[in-house]
């Protein structure tokens, strides 16, 4: 692989930055994210002069774009920490996080409500069960002959029964 001229590493570190820019400003490509892949995609070089490099005898030396890419990430990181989202998709992914919790939340609240609810149409229904077995036995005992009514004289007698009006 050819080495890089000064010339060309000018040029592409002056790409690099311009790409650096629009990224930071939120100018993403289509599918692009704010990280070093989508920056040397728009600025046209390779990933790897964003990273170390290892020398024959095992030492490392600095990639050519190196300090570019140190330099994106502490822009990138003093964004954040100031509040500014570049990535879009870092904002939905937010948003829809916090809908999923807000929606859990109501989802919980509805079937809590459910629950309650069968529970008292369960009550509901033994009380009325219980109140048409009480009928159908008072029913039974009217037609049985076991009740007797009571004379008109002693229910007018009764203190909660208002007199009869006298003619």
């Amino acid at each position: 692989m050819a080495r890089l001229t000064e010339e060309d590493k000018a040029r592409n570190e002056g790409a690099i930055r311009a790409a650096m820019d629009r990224i930071l400003r939120g100018e993403l490509p289509p599918g692009g994210k704010c990280d070093l892949k989508t920056l040397a995609s728009e600025a046209g070089v390779t990933r790897t002069g964003f990273y170390p490099k290892k020398n024959r005898d095992g030492t490392t030396r600095p990639g050519p774009y190196q300090h570019l890419a140190e330099e994106f990430e502490r822009r990138l990181n003093a964004l954040q920490a100031a509040g500014e989202v570049t990535d879009p998709r870092d904002a939905q992914i937010e948003r829809l996080k916090a809908e999923n919790a807000r929606l859990k939340k109501r989802v919980a609240q509805r079937d809590k409500s459910v629950a309650e609810l069968k529970a008292f149409k369960t009550l509901a229904i033994s009380r009325l069960a219980a109140q048409h077995a009480e009928l159908e036995r008072i029913r039974k005992q009217l037609e049985d002959g076991k009740v007797r009514r009571l004379p008109a004289q002693v229910r007018a007698r009764h203190p909660s029964v208002p007199e009869p009006d006298a003619p």
